[in-house]
């Protein structure tokens, strides 16, 4: 875990946390880092935000070598945020609750030289290099938290689930050097078969488009001119350069058209949306969060957490919270809901802090309870004692509560939990509950516990109190003595040119070291570009004239490359002859 005291991190978010075994990083690794943040450096000064531009400058992000998590933390640390190592892809809810909570998760693995232009896999190039330096601008800060407590909060479905858990699979195996094609193949059409089970747009599904076409892959500015913002592109050595181009439409924008617009992790966007500013970005989803079930509460979006099949926390306007699976709603003849029951564990809070006797253990089968005003237009909630007395509901005495719905609950009040002076739940021994021609409770199975509460304010995703809802495993903490990786013959090359480029004093034997390597890469390498690169950086560097400038140049040069490597080649070419 990385930390250094200034952010406090959830109990419920920390089994997420992994960490950085920084010695395990190759020389290949550090070079691949360091290509892409020389491509960044030089390539972004033009066309990326100037908050990015400023932050790459001020985070303290380093281009030689891949950064320690910790200094991250640091620098993060000068504006309230923080950072946490994570292992990989992590369900939604769990990145958006660190974004919540001033904390940029950070995947500690890096994309191998395969996949140095983009990898769908979270990787540190992605979230040092893409997300950190602009989190230094405070507007851009508030709308990244924003969206994160939206994310937090988001109703999902258990399909969305499905569609997650391919997609994780698929960012392993496109990240795998081992992986074959035909896994790769087999790994994107899981993910399709998911996504063609998801009925409809759950508000998760809302968010995470809304989240991909801003923060990962948002423009911003006047909509023929944009520049960069989003990290996805930021940390793109290819497609930074190309979605400027006119083929990639540019689209105004707008909350309805991002939620509307899918999107593909294996392929560049066909077309982006470009915002004014992050200011307007901020007034846009707050606009967008009054229709979540969080904000708008009611019977909708307790039908929401009915589909998600998963926990959700739904709050009466007493302040009572009930964290369970929604299991069934009943309803009168317009439609409201005037009852619900959970299935399954189930907590209640006050003021996302667990009641003393009201945990899983005491409402693990599930829990129900009536919504609406008592008969007379009453509101329980903004009852006193005195009130409460008035209506004959007094502990240890029997009472008849009529609900407008037709609900009736009749029984002898065992007790009553205020919050302040007004009541919470009221708990009933020896107690009957009806709707029509329905039992919904009877005496023989013991205390019913009524939640106070004439409306559903809020209804949203995951626990009130998560630290006491959820059994959090206890991570073994793995010490820092892991054995050091034996490195390949190639990252023994690549290492000593590292050392050649730090090296104090340069002189013929460095030469004599350098052309050792350079006959190595010739005899076994023919297809090793980035090494290349970087004993080319070294020639010019010391030597612009060394016969050894030309041999390299007519290897990058040849017509058989790949079609990215080529690219990557170019790119690299552009800043060697631009320095």
């Amino acid at each position: 875990m990385t930390g250094n005291g200034t952010k406090e991190i959830p109990a419920h978010l920390k089994p997420f946390i992994s960490k950085q075994y920084y010695h395990r990083y190759t020389p290949i690794e550090h070079a691949v880092w360091r290509f892409v943040m020389k491509q960044n450096h030089y390539f972004l000064k033009q066309i990326a935000h100037p908050a990015y531009v400023n932050g790459l400058r001020d985070s303290g992000i380093k281009t030689e070598s891949i950064p320690k998590v910790e200094d991250m933390n640091t620098s993060l640390a000068k504006v309230g945020w923080g950072a946490v190592t994570i292992d990989g892809l992590i369900p939604g809810s769990a990145f958006y609750g660190f974004l919540a909570n001033g904390l940029l998760p950070i995947a500690t693995e890096i994309r191998n030289i395969q996949n140095i232009a983009y990898t769908p896999a979270p990787d540190m190039l992605h979230e040092a290099a893409g997300h950190a330096p602009i989190l230094l601008d405070e507007s851009y800060r508030e709308f990244v938290k924003k969206i994160g407590e939206m994310g937090a909060k988001a109703l999902s479905s258990k399909e969305k689930l499905e569609v997650f858990m391919a997609v994780r699979h698929l960012t392993i195996v496109a990240e795998d050097p081992k992986s074959t094609p035909e896994q790769v193949k087999a790994a994107e059409q899981q993910v399709a078969e998911a996504r063609k089970k998801v009925k409809g747009l759950s508000e998760s599904d809302q968010v995470s488009r809304l989240f991909w076409w801003t923060v990962e892959y948002g423009l911003i500015g006047e909509l023929d001119n944009p520049i960069i913002y989003g990290a996805g592109l930021l940390s793109s050595v290819g497609e930074s350069q190309s979605c400027l181009k006119e083929d990639v439409r540019k689209i105004p924008f707008s909350v309805e058209e991002c939620t509307k617009t899918p999107y593909d992790v294996t392929k560049p966007q066909p077309q982006l949306f470009v915002c004014k500013s992050f200011d307007d970005l901020v007034a846009k989803i707050d606009e967008f969060a009054n229709t979540m079930a969080f904000r708008k509460g009611g019977t909708e979006s307790l039908e929401k957490a009915l589909t998600t099949e998963n926990t959700a926390t739904m709050v009466f306007s007493s302040g009572l919270q009930v964290t369970g699976t929604v299991a069934d709603i009943l309803k009168d003849d317009t439609g409201e809901a005037v009852y619900f029951r959970t299935a399954g564990p189930t907590a209640l809070s006050y003021d996302n802090h667990q009641l003393a006797g009201h945990g899983t253990e005491t409402h693990r089968k599930g829990f129900g309870t009536p919504i609406g005003k008592l008969k007379g237009d009453i509101v329980l909630e903004q009852c006193s004692r005195e009130q409460l007395q008035s209506l004959g509901i007094i502990e240890e005495k029997e009472v008849v509560l009529n609900f407008q719905s037709g609900v009736k609950v009749e029984g002898t009040v065992k007790s009553i939990l205020y919050s302040v002076n007004t009541p919470i739940i009221i708990s009933f021994k020896d107690c009957t509950v009806t709707f029509k021609d329905q039992v919904l409770f009877e005496k023989a199975w013991g205390t019913f516990d009524m939640a106070v509460g004439s409306r559903i304010t809020s209804v949203f995703a995951g626990a009130a109190d998560p630290n006491n809802y959820f059994e959090i495993e206890s991570k073994e903490e793995i010490g820092d003595e892991m054995d050091q990786p034996s490195w390949s013959e190639l990252e023994g090359l690549y290492e000593k040119v590292r050392n050649l480029r730090e090296a104090a004093v340069w002189n013929e034997q460095s030469l004599s070291s350098l052309n050792v390597v350079l006959d190595k890469l010739d005899q076994d390498y023919p297809y090793e570009w980035l090494l290349r690169l970087e004993i080319l950086e070294l020639y010019k560097i010391h030597n612009g004239n060394h016969t050894n400038v030309d041999r390299i140049l007519k290897v990058l040069n040849k017509a058989d490359w790949e079609s990215t490597v080529k690219q990557m080649i170019g790119r690299g070419l552009t800043l060697f002859n631009g320095n």
